[in-house]
């Protein structure tokens, strides 16, 4: 299989059932942003040491459904108006976030401030994934009535979760959150 087919040379890409539509289509930066905080997900997972961090196998675990759930949203939003979309999410992928949400904050100190993204590799990864989850929910608000409701809710406790991430990760790693104050 080629990587690449020359078909996108001219500045346009497909959509789902092969529309073409120019590369910087709001379409095309709504789910390109998805693939881009998806990416930065991978990265922080990557930061992450089994010998130091004792949690890795469970966040790999939940991470890797949220990762194949960023595919999905990418491909409901490449999907033009009117057209069946073929991946489906459900209100189930947002409580099992809700979920992991509340678990991990219960061992949080509470917040008194705002923190400074940073700390940790992993963490400083999943606030930048966390603040490319934010731009994807802003690309798909920006897109109307054309955009599934489950998909700004995804992508809106996405954030949140990847919020607590970052302070879970840097917590169990001893890393001290830096506040605007401190």
């Amino acid at each position: 299989m080629k990587i690449y087919t020359k078909t996108g040379d001219k500045g346009t890409t497909s959509l789902i059932y092969g529309q073409r539509v120019a590369k910087n289509d709001l379409r095309v930066e709504a789910y390109g942003t998805c693939d881009e905080s998806n990416s930065m997900i991978g990265l922080a997972l990557s930061y992450l040491n089994k010998e130091i961090f004792q949690g890795k196998e469970i966040i790999e675990k939940v991470y890797h459904k949220i990762q194949t759930n960023l595919f999905h949203v990418g491909a409901e939003l490449a999907t033009p108006k009117g057209k069946e979309v073929k991946w489906f999410l459900s209100s189930s992928d947002i409580e099992e976030m809700e979920k992991h949400i509340d678990e991990w904050n219960e061992d949080l100190p509470p917040l008194t401030n705002f923190i400074l993204p940073g700390g940790h590799p992993a963490g400083a990864a999943f606030h930048v994934a966390r603040t490319t989850a934010r731009r994807a929910e802003r690309c798909a608000v920006t897109l109307g009535e054309d955009v599934n409701p489950l998909v700004l809710a995804y992508l809106n406790r996405l954030s949140d979760l990847l919020f607590v991430t970052a302070r879970y990760v840097n917590h169990q790693l001893g890393q001290k959150e830096q506040t605007l104050h401190s």
